[in-house]
């Protein structure tokens, strides 16, 4: 079995390090079965000035091609959006291990009709960081998350 609050912590130092940048707290790993690293990444749409780098795509995008993602696990901080739900839906990602989402619940049960492995870890640390960013940032937060997807 493998530890995903030990893969958890390389999306969390990913997200860490987004936030002591001035941007959006997301971060995000992938693995593949046996829990080996294939990428890492957090959100970027700030520092990049790119509205796509989110966390996911920019982890799943350093992961490299892949011959199969199902059995692939991705790791994120923060219940992925709309555009990182489809992006793991496009590619049949077969697992998704979900730091927090009582900030943004994100669209986890479109995930699961899809048949895709959620494990919710409803990590504190996780939850603290994403909510101190949207006091402290509620206009960058707003600008494609908060206001547009929360639903």
């Amino acid at each position: 079995m493998l530890d995903y609050q030990a893969l958890l912590k390389i999306a969390y130092e990913e997200a860490e390090a987004g936030f002591n940048e001035g941007g959006v707290p997301v971060g995000a790993a992938m693995f593949n079965a046996k829990g080996e690293l294939l990428g890492r990444g957090r959100n970027r749409r700030v520092q990049d000035g790119d509205p796509s780098v989110h966390g996911e795509t920019d982890a799943f995008r350093k992961a490299g091609r892949q011959t199969n993602y199902r059995d692939k696990i991705l790791v994120t901080t923060l219940a992925p959006c709309w555009y990182c739900s489809g992006l793991i839906r496009q590619f049949n990602i077969g697992t998704v291990v979900v730091g927090e989402s009582a900030n943004f619940a994100g669209h986890l049960d479109w995930l699961r009709e899809a048949g895709v492995n959620v494990i919710e870890l409803n990590d504190p640390s996780c939850t603290e960081l994403m909510a101190k960013f949207i006091q402290l940032r509620p206009d960058i937060w707003n600008e494609d998350i908060g206001e547009c997807c929360n639903d």
